[in-house]
C-alpha cells in the first residue's frame, strides 16, 4: 500500500507509491551522464581566454603559466544576478520587488575533463570545498548579500549545460524560500525543545539505523525519511554546526563521505544526473542553536507533473529503506 510521509523539519508531505516501486536498473536512461562528449570545453586548460577573468585559483607549485591551474573560480558569463548596482526596493502596491543585485560564479573543479567530483583525487575534493569556503568567506563581507547558496548541477537533465565537473554559488539579496522554511521550524522546534532538530534527527536515525548510507568520524549520509525523489540524501556533520565551514582546519573527512556517497550513487544507478545543495545559516546569523548546515543531493530520476505542481506533495516510488538497501548492495 502506498504511504504518506511527513517531513519531520518542515511539515511538507510525500507519497511513497509502492505500487510504483521501481528498482535502480529501471531508472537507468540514455540521459544519465555516463559518456564524455569531445568537443571545444572551455573550461579545459588553454581554453581560459573564453571565460571571464579567475576570481580564484589553486595552481600547481611550478607556476609555468595560466593554464597551470587545479581550480578555477570565475564569474558566470550569463550571471542570473549582477554585483554592480544597489537593492533599490520599490513596488505597486501589492506587487513587491527590487534590483537583481547579487554575485553568481563558476567553481571549475579539475583540469581534467574526465574527472567528476565522485572520482577525482581526494585532494581535488578538498580543494572544492576549500574553494566554495573561500569564495563564502569573501562574499559575505558585502552587505548587500543575506545568502549564498552553493550548488552544483551533474548531467544534461539536471539543468547542466556544460559537461566538464564544475559548481556554482550565487550570493543573494535575500533568504531563499527552502531555507527559511528551514529555519523558522528549526527555531520553533528549539524555542520548545530546548534543542537542535536535525541533532535529534540524526540520533534517532542511528538509533534505528534504517535509512543511515554511510558515516565516518564527523558527518553522516542519511536517506531522507520523506525524500522528494528517489535516493535523497543529506550529508551532515555528527555535531552540532550551524555554518559550513571545515572542521578542525580540515575538509578530509567532508570530502572523504561526499565522495563516498557519490561513488554508491554512480555504482548502482549508473552514474545518474544529480543536484547537490549546501543549506547552511543566513549570513547574519552564522553562530546559532538551533539550524544545522546540510548537503542535499536529489538524483534526476523522475519528473515532476500536474499533480506534484497542482498540490506541493511528491511522489515518490522508491522508499528510504529500499533506497539504502540498495545503495548497500542489496539488490
Amino acid at each position: 500500500m502506498s504511504e504518506l510521509r511527513k517531513d519531520p523539519i518542515i511539515g511538507r508531505w510525500v507519497i511513497i507509491s509502492t505500487e510504483r516501486g521501481k528498482r535502480p536498473s529501471d531508472f537507468v536512461s540514455p540521459s544519465s551522464r555516463r559518456k564524455k562528449l569531445s568537443g571545444f570545453c572551455p573550461f579545459c586548460p588553454g581554453h581560459e581566454y573564453t571565460t571571464p577573468n579567475e576570481i580564484l585559483a589553486f595552481r600547481g607549485s611550478q607556476k609555468t603559466g595560466p593554464s597551470d591551474w587545479t581550480l578555477r573560480v570565475v564569474p558566470n558569463k550569463f550571471p542570473a544576478l549582477q554585483i554592480e548596482g544597489e537593492l533599490e526596493r520599490s513596488g505597486e502596491s501589492i506587487f513587491g520587488r527590487m534590483n537583481g543585485i547579487g554575485a553568481h560564479e563558476v567553481v571549475v573543479e579539475s583540469p581534467n575533463h574526465e574527472h567528476s567530483l565522485a572520482t577525482m583525487p581526494a585532494k581535488s575534493a578538498e580543494d572544492v570545498l576549500w574553494a566554495f569556503y573561500s569564495r563564502l568567506t569573501d562574499l559575505k563581507k558585502d552587505h548587500r548579500f543575506q545568502y549564498i547558496l552553493i550548488y552544483k548541477n551533474e548531467g544534461e537533465s539536471a539543468g547542466s549545460t556544460l559537461e566538464h565537473t564544475h559548481s556554482q554559488l550565487i550570493a543573494l539579496p535575500i533568504v531563499p524560500k527552502r531555507v527559511q522554511e528551514e529555519l523558522d521550524s528549526s527555531k520553533k522546534y528549539f524555542d520548545f525543545m530546548e534543542k537542535c532538530i536535525y541533532c535529534d534527527l540524526i540520533e534517532q536515525e542511528k538509533h534505528m539505523n534504517k535509512r543511515v548510507v554511510c558515516e565516518n568520524d564527523l558527518y553522516i549520509t542519511l536517506s531522507a525519511y520523506a525524500p522528494r525523489v528517489p535516493f535523497e540524501m543529506w550529508i551532515m556533520p555528527k555535531n552540532h554546526e550551524s555554518s559550513f565551514r571545515p572542521k578542525e582546519n580540515s575538509f578530509a573527512a567532508l570530502a572523504e563521505i561526499i565522495q563516498t556517497t557519490l561513488k554508491m550513487l554512480d555504482k548502482i544507478l549508473d552514474v545518474p544526473p544529480y543536484n547537490f545543495v549546501i543549506h547552511t545559516s543566513p549570513l547574519n546569523a552564522e553562530e546559532n542553536h538551533y539550524y544545522h548546515w546540510h548537503i542535499e543531493i536529489f538524483p534526476k530520476l523522475t519528473k515532476m507533473a500536474g499533480f506534484e505542481w497542482g498540490s506541493g506533495f511528491y511522489i515518490n516510488p522508491t522508499s528510504p529503506e529500499d533506497a539504502v538497501r540498495f545503495l548497500k548492495g542489496g539488490v
